[in-house]
Order: C-alpha cells, then structure tokens, then sequence
C-alpha cells in the first residue's frame, strides 16, 4: 500500500504481514481523494477515521496538509501499526484511540470533525446503521461530510443527508452532508 499523492507520494505504509483486514484498495483510495480534491481545504481540516486498519485514509489526508487527524481501530494490532505510521510519516498532530467504533460513536462528546470516513467489515451487522448513527452524534455538530465504504449490497438514496455514491470496481463510497453544511 502507497500514498497516492500530497507530500508522501509513493511512499509505502508500514502493515504487518500478518494484517488482518480488507484495506481500500490504491484504485479506489485514488478514485475517493479526486472527488475531495477539489471539496476540501486540507490545511484546516479535522478528520476522523473510523474502522481504521491501516490508517491510510488519515494518512492521505496528512500527505494532502491535514495535521488533526484521530483514527479509531479496535485491534491492538492495528492500533500499533497506525502509531507506527503516524510516526513514520511525521504526523505529531495524528491520534489513534483503541476502542469500539460504535462505543466511540455514541460517547464522544468532543469539538466536531469536518470529514468523517468510515471503512468497517462489509459483512458488519451494522453497517447500514451507520450513516444515521453519525448524523444523530456529536461527531459533525457543525456540518461536515461522512463518506462511508461498503459493499454494493447496500444502498443509502433515501437516507436524509445522502448525496451521492461513487464506485471503484467492488467499492462503493456513500457521501453525506449533516447540518446542511458543506465542505
């Protein structure tokens, strides 16, 4: 797995051999960040990383001048390796927190995220509970952009707060916009 552009272009991420995990594939992580290319302002953005595995999305997103990034992973095992890259790619602003997403979800009470990204399992019982979990947190407050990952199996058209769905062969990113506010 590479950085697809920004100042770490083309550099590897570090992931264990024995990662357990379907990370996004560099075709559509590259298809996911043209769209935001031209949606976001990189220098002020805070992000946060859901189902975090490798920490590539939070690590695109420093490559592109995003410095507060959070990700959150439930295995210790990834926990370690996202630490390891947010060091390795000196990002000193970037956290990785080991707990449940859903947990999380519910509990944080922390400033918002101006762009939340999801990639859990797709065979996560609920993953198409997602979308309106995110929308009813605390997580975008202020508005803001969720972008989940997932399985062409689900669709989310008549969910409030969808705006699109783009595919990159077998992955399927949904975009919504809480609050009425767009990035």
């Amino acid at each position: 797995m590479r950085i697809i552009s920004g100042r770490h272009k083309g550099r590897t991420l570090l992931v264990p051999s024995n990662f357990k995990g379907r990370p996004t594939t560099d075709f559509a992580r590259e298809g996911l960040f043209n769209v935001l290319q031209n949606q976001v302002d990189w220098e002020d953005l805070r992000v946060l990383e859901l189902f975090a595995g490798t920490g590539a999305f939070g690590l695109e997103c420093a490559s592109r001048g995003a410095e507060d990034i959070l990700a959150v992973e439930m295995q210790h095992l990834h926990v370690d390796w996202i630490r390891r890259n947010f060091v390795h790619f000196e990002v000193p602003k970037a956290k990785v927190i080991q707990q449940d997403v859903f947990k999380f979800i519910t509990q944080y009470n922390g400033p918002g995220f101006d762009l939340v990204f999801a990639d859990p399992p797709f065979d996560l019982p609920l993953l198409a509970q997602l979308p309106t979990l995110v929308a009813d947190s605390a997580l975008l407050p202020s508005g803001g952009l969720f972008i989940l990952e997932h399985p062409k199996e689900f669709q989310f058209e008549t969910l409030e707060g969808f705006v699109k769905t783009k595919q990159y062969a077998n992955v399927f990113f949904s975009f919504f916009e809480f609050s009425g506010k767009s990035i």
